[in-house]
């Protein structure tokens, strides 16, 4: 057997490659360290799980447990889908954005399918069951967010039964989503021009069964965290961040909010009907008996949200219940599959009633539904920017259209990646055990911020 190392160059040895793991900032770092021959401690928090959904380098330098600054290192989950979707027609650019911010899939998707019906121009062609459908899949999806955000923030400070119970009701939401999309996540399930099917037969009974859980169990949270001294003393004063950064940094969404500044998106740039619906949105007050801006903070406003979210999908059964029957897809045959897709006993579009018509009464149905499924429709030229207010904050979709039937560009405005801007802000000049909690606060997706 040969010896040879055709990698290997002359005079190197030829039993094995050695590997000098150094090179980018962290050779500079350690470069830096060694003139100032001072006591300054130079730890990688990561690239792992420091309290986010994902993986995340923080390049922390500390004084003992005091950090004295931080730089956030991001890409280390960067799947490159943004410009994967140029590769793919418009329908299947729903199946890449619901994979970017993997907590709150139904809000990408949203806020994809509302660009691209800008594009279109039949933002006021889409049924009225369809933007129903929209907005309780949405709320169900913030509710479900947000108890991952408490949940998992809860353990990383010891609070294990918050997570135990924020996971009890996040699968309950799960399995609906299951029932109404085939899937728990990445559901693919809002398509330019409505949804892909309507809910089944159970699904309004599944629903209201949700509801009632939900009511239930909610207050659970407040029970266990909202006057627990250890839960306050880990959570007050942690994280701070007032308006004047968030708005130089682009911080929207709950901790915009907790700040006392009322920024919500379906308040003040209502979509999807949300000005039919009746619900607040929860800013701090003076009133509210607990400081603003800080982690504590954005816990109780998560808080109050998902009530704000339970009486927004209570509204969103009574219009489903009402409006049985009607469609849930724009009338464009241009753009509508001839088949409207129904969840089959196999938990995909693979009914009877999904195949029948293209499949056995009539051809040029077949041939259409095989045409604008292979190439996809055509949008015209231009380009939109529709923002929507997901559970971190404010997401938005920039679409640019060359006529074609594929994106020639697609880009997502994340909260999370403008959040971990303001990490340095947070947490510099306190200790190391409070940039998980400051970091958890914010509630960074990595799918989301590296795309």
């Amino acid at each position: 057997m040969s010896t040879t190392d055709f990698y290997a160059q002359p005079g190197e040895a030829t039993e094995g490659t050695v590997y000098t793991a150094m090179g980018g900032d962290w050779a500079d770092i350690a470069a830096e360290q060694a003139e100032r021959s001072d006591e300054i401690l130079v730890i990688n928090m990561g690239p792992q799980h420091p309290s986010t959904h994902g993986v995340l380098r923080l390049i922390l330098e500390c004084d003992g447990e005091s950090v004295l600054s931080i730089r956030p290192g991001i890409g280390f989950l960067h799947t490159g889908i943004e410009k994967n979707m140029e590769y793919r027609t418009w329908v299947q650019g729903t199946t890449f954005v619901t994979r970017m911010d993997y907590v709150a899939p139904i809000f990408n998707e949203v806020a994809y399918c509302l660009a691209v019906e800008r594009l279109l121009g039949i933002e006021d062609d889409i049924p009225e069951r369809a933007n129903v459908i929209r907005v309780l899949m949405m709320e169900l999806n913030r509710i479900a967010s947000h108890l991952v955000c408490i949940g998992t923030g809860g353990m990383e400070i010891g609070a294990l039964t918050v997570m135990t119970i924020g996971f009890r009701e996040r699968e309950m939401i799960l399995d609906f989503f299951e029932a109404v999309t085939g899937l728990r996540m990445n559901h693919a399930y809002i398509r330019p021009g409505g949804v892909a099917n309507d809910l089944p037969e159970t699904g309004i009974a599944q629903l209201r069964e949700l509801i009632d859980w939900l009511r239930k169990h909610l207050p659970e949270y407040a029970d266990f965290c909202n006057e627990n001294p250890i839960f306050k003393m880990r959570m007050i004063g942690i994280g701070h961040q007032d308006l004047a950064a968030c708005m130089a940094l682009g911080v929207t969404g709950p901790v915009l909010r907790s700040t006392g500044y009322n920024w919500d998106l379906r308040k003040q740039q209502p979509y999807c009907g949300y000005e039919t619906y009746d619900f607040e949105s929860k800013a701090w007050s003076p009133d509210d008996g607990w400081e603003s801006s800080d982690s504590y903070a954005r816990f109780r406003i998560r808080l109050d949200e998902m009530w704000e979210s339970v009486k927004i999908v209570e509204q969103c059964a009574d219009r489903l219940e009402a409006s049985r029957g009607e469609p849930v897809m724009v009338d464009d045959p241009k753009i509508a599959w001839p088949a409207q897709l129904a969840v089959g006993p196999d938990g995909q579009g693979n009914s009877h009633e999904h195949i029948k018509h293209i499949m056995g009464e009539s051809m040029e149905a077949l041939i259409h539904h095989f045409k604008i499924v292979t190439e996809g429709f055509r949008v015209p030229p231009g380009q939109a920017y529709v923002p929507i207010e997901s559970p971190k904050g404010e997401l938005a979709c920039h679409v640019v259209s060359d006529g074609g039937t594929r994106p020639f560009r697609a880009h997502m405005r994340d909260p999370g990646f403008n959040h971990l801007q303001s990490v340095p802000i947070q947490c510099e000049g306190g200790m190391i055990s409070d940039v998980v909690v400051a970091v958890g606060s914010l509630d960074p997706v990595m799918g989301g911020v590296d795309r």
